[in-house]
């Protein structure tokens, strides 16, 4: 039988570990760089880590039936600081890997609201999410270039779905409290 809530429940794992695995360096940063101007969609390290959970923010609260909608950006930078940005990416991503477990195929299917201000988007959850997953993986990917200018070296982000990735993850899954048989459901 074919689960189709699995891809999301690993693409939500995968999410944690490659936010934990992208956030680690940015401690090594020497002073400036994290707001330091850089070449990319959003201007700094710093902007485009703060959009990547602002957007978090809003989908993960519209996925569990909420209306945060616009507010969730009404402060394009709440954190100034890389450790207190993570602890604040680590929270939804801990929302959305367990709204993501407890997913199947008539949640998937369900359609949600998004608040948008002056109008209600609605549309599958299914759909919502890969639109979300595939959000945080283009910003992800530009904060990990924006790296390569400074003085800690980008990390890998893409070893943690297929079970030959196994020995890759076991730093990201420690950190996280997670472990093996959460990453292979």
């Amino acid at each position: 039988m074919t689960d189709p809530a699995r891809v999301f429940r690993k693409l939500a794992l995968n999410n944690a570990m490659a936010n934990w695995r992208l956030h680690a360096p940015l401690a090594g940063l020497q002073p400036g760089e994290f707001e330091s101007p850089r070449i990319s969609f959003f201007p700094s390290l710093k902007a485009t880590l703060n959009h990547i959970l602002i957007v978090d923010w809003f989908y993960v609260d519209a996925l569990e039936g909420g209306t945060l909608g616009p507010k969730a950006w009404e402060n394009e930078e709440p954190f100034g600081d890389p450790s207190t940005l993570y602890g604040a990416q680590l929270d939804v991503d801990r929302r959305l890997i367990d709204l993501c477990t407890t997913l199947g195929p008539v949640e998937l299917s369900r359609v949600i609201a998004i608040h948008r201000g002056s109008r209600v988007q609605h549309d599958r959850m299914d759909d919502v999410l890969s639109h979300l997953f595939q959000h945080q993986t283009h910003h992800r990917g530009q904060a990990h270039a924006m790296l390569a200018g400074t003085s800690v070296k980008p990390p890998q982000l893409d070893e943690f779905i297929v079970g030959d990735d196994a020995d890759n993850r076991l730093d990201a899954l420690k950190a996280l409290g997670l472990s093996e048989d959460d990453v292979m459901l």
